[in-house]
C-alpha cells in the first residue's frame, strides 16, 4: 500500500489493509465545520456530500477538548470518517487532511482506510507577504490566506511598509497613506488597505484558525516616511553596493521626499535622536496595535546600513520597549539580537544561511539569552521569492543562487545555529518578498510547490525522525497534491524532479 499523499507529514500516519471509505453524494457528514468539508470536497471531486441516511458512508466531525493545541485524530474504516479535534484549529486542520486523503477509485472516489495522531512540531508556522514592494488587494490576500492555511500555517506576517510605499491607513497619519502609498517597484501603481480592510484581512485569517503579524520595518526600510515626514528622515546613505543595484535592476537613486520605485536597501534611516521619531511611533504603533488583535508586532531591524551601529542598537531597545508597553510581544529580525537593551522576551526572525554566515547565528542567539525564542526563515531554504529557475522572470538570486524543492527540504530549523534547540525555536516562517511579483498567479508559482517544503519544517517531524520525512517520499506526496491544487485554482509550478500526479 502506497502512503498517502499528505504534506505537511503527520506524526504518525497508519495506513490499514482493508477498504476504504466510498465518498459520494449519498456521504452523510455531520458535525462542526460540515460546510467547510463538503465545500472543499465538492472543490476536489465535483462531488457535494449531502446523505442523511445513517445506513450511508458518513464523516462524523467533533471536537474533544484534552490533547495537545491543534492535534487532531482521523479514523477511517469501510463505513465511517471520523476527525476529531483537540480543538476547533485541530478540527480544522484534520479536515484539510481528510481532504488531501480523497483518492479515484474507478469511477468514482474514497477515503483510504487510515488512522492518523497528529500534532504541530512548532507552535508558530508562518508566512510573509510583502505587501511594500507590490501593493496587493484584499482578495489577493485572502486567497493566500486560504492556500497557507490548508497546509496548516497559523501566521501571516504582513510586511506593510518599506522604501517604496506604506501600505496601511492611520487615523493618527493620515499623510502617510495620502502621500506615501502611490508607487511600487518598477513604477507599478501602488495602493492601500483601508482600516476596514485590514480589519477584514484579520478576521479572514481569524476565521482560518490564523493570526496576522504586521510589520512595520524601522528603523532602515523607510523611505517612503520621508514622503510624508522628511523631517524625520535622514538624508540617504549611498554605497558601493546601492549603486551596483541600481545598475543591474534600475530605479535610480533615492532622494528624500521622492517616491522611490527602485530595489536597493539599506539607505533609509529615521532620526534615531529626534524625539519627534519617538512621538511618531507611539502614534503608529499604538494604532497597530489597536488594530491587530494577535499577541505579536514586528518591527523589522533589517538592512539598517544607514544607520550607525550604536544608534541603531538605542533605537531597537527604545522601540522594542515601546511595543512591550503595549502589550504586545516585539519581533524583530536577526540583526537586533546584539542590542545590549533590547525588550526581553523579543521574538527573533533569522534570516540567515542554512550554514550561518557572517555572524548571524550569534546575533540570532542574543534572543534566546534575552528570553526570547527564533522564527526560523533561512534565506537560502524558505525564502519563497527565491527563483525555482535560473531563467525564470519571477524572483531573486542574492540568497546562494537558484533554491531548489529540493534545497528548500532538506534543512531542519534545530540543525541551523549551533546550540538552538526545538526548546528556543517558536516556530518556522516562510517569506515572500514582491519586488519582482504583481499578481496571485505569480506567488502561486514561486510559492507552490517550495511552500509545501516549508510546511513540513514546521509542523512534521524533525528530518530523519520518520522513514517518510525525506525528499523522496516528500516529492512523491507533493507531487501527488497537484490535482488537489489544480482544481482549488493554484497555479503552481511543476517543478522538475518531483512526480506530477495526473487525473485525466
Amino acid at each position: 500500500m502506497s502512503t498517502p499523499a499528505l504534506v505537511p507529514l503527520p506524526a504518525s500516519l497508519e495506513v490499514v489493509d482493508a477498504a476504504g471509505l466510498p465518498l459520494t453524494a449519498a456521504t452523510a457528514v455531520s458535525g462542526p465545520d460540515s460546510d467547510l468539508l463538503r465545500t472543499l470536497v465538492a472543490t476536489r471531486t465535483g462531488i457535494a456530500p449531502a446523505g442523511t441516511s445513517a445506513t450511508t458512508p458518513t464523516v462524523t466531525l467533533a471536537v474533544e477538548p484534552g490533547g495537545a493545541p491543534e492535534s487532531y485524530r482521523i479514523t477511517v474504516d469501510a463505513t465511517t470518517a471520523t476527525v476529531t479535534g483537540a480543538d476547533a484549529a485541530g478540527l480544522f486542520y484534520g479536515i484539510h487532511t481528510l481532504v488531501q486523503l480523497i483518492r479515484p477509485a474507478g469511477d468514482g472516489w474514497e477515503i483510504p482506510a487510515v488512522v492518523i495522531e497528529d500534532a504541530p512540531r512548532f507552535a508558530y508556522r508562518g508566512v510573509m507577504l510583502d505587501v511594500a514592494r507590490h501593493f496587493h488587494p484584499v482578495a489577493t490576500v485572502t486567497a493566500y490566506i486560504d492556500r497557507a492555511a490548508s497546509l496548516k500555517f497559523n501566521h501571516l506576517h504582513l510586511h506593510l511598509t518599506d522604501d517604496q510605499g506604506w501600505r496601511l491607513q492611520l487615523r493618527s497619519r493620515p499623510e502617510l497613506t495620502e502621500k506615501a502609498s502611490a508607487t511600487s517597484v518598477g513604477g507599478d501603481s501602488g495602493g492601500f488597505y483601508t482600516q476596514d480592510d485590514y480589519r477584514k484581512i484579520v478576521a479572514y485569517a481569524a476565521a482560518r484558525h490564523m493570526t496576522v503579524v504586521p510589520e512595520i520595518d524601522l528603523p532602515g526600510h523607510t523611505h517612503a516616511v520621508s514622503l510624508a515626514y522628511p523631517d524625520l528622515s535622514e538624508q540617504p546613505v549611498i554605497s558601493d553596493h546601492i549603486r551596483e543595484t541600481v545598475r543591474e535592476f534600475g530605479g535610480g537613486m533615492p532622494e528624500n521626499g521622492t517616491a522611490y520605485d527602485g530595489m536597493a536597501v539599506g539607505f533609509s534611516s529615521l532620526k534615531i535622536h529626534d524625539e519627534a521619531t519617538y512621538a511618531f511611533l507611539a502614534d503608529v504603533l499604538g494604532e497597530l496595535a489597536e488594530l491587530s488583535p494577535g499577541p505579536y508586532l514586528h518591527i523589522g531591524g533589517d538592512e539598517a546600513l544607514g544607520t550607525d551601529a550604536a544608534d541603531y542598537d538605542a533605537f531597537v531597545g527604545r522601540v522594542t520597549g515601546m511595543v512591550a508597553g503595549l502589550g504586545k510581544t516585539p519581533v524583530a529580525w536577526h540583526e537586533a539580537g546584539t542590542a545590549p537593551a533590547l525588550a526581553s522576551g523579543t521574538v527573533g526572525q533569522y534570516w540567515g544561511y542554512i550554514t550561518p554566515t557572517d555572524g548571524m547565528d550569534e546575533k540570532a542567539r542574543g534572543f534566546v539569552r534575552g528570553g526570547g525564542r527564533l522564527i526560523m526563515s533561512p534565506a537560502d531554504a524558505i525564502y519563497l521569492d527565491m527563483k525555482f529557475d535560473a531563467g525564470s522572470p519571477l524572483g531573486l538570486t542574492w540568497a546562494r543562487g537558484v533554491t531548489s524543492a529540493q534545497r528548500a527540504y532538506a534543512w531542519d530549523p534545530a540543525a541551523v545555529i549551533e546550540g538552538v534547540t526545538d526548546a528556543d525555536i517558536l516556530g518556522v516562517e516562510a517569506p515572500m518578498w514582491t519586488e519582482t511579483v504583481r499578481t496571485l498567479d505569480d506567488i502561486d508559482a514561486l510559492a507552490f510547490p517550495r511552500i509545501g517544503a516549508a510546511a513540513e519544517a514546521a509542523w512534521s517531524p524533525a528530518v530523519g525522525a520518520d522513514p517518510e520525512r525525506t525528499w523522496e517520499s516528500f516529492r512523491a506526496r507533493v507531487g501527488a497534491l497537484a490535482p488537489l491544487w489544480a482544481r482549488s485554482g493554484i497555479r503552481f509550478t511543476a517543478l522538475p524532479g518531483i512526480d506530477w500526479a495526473r487525473e485525466d
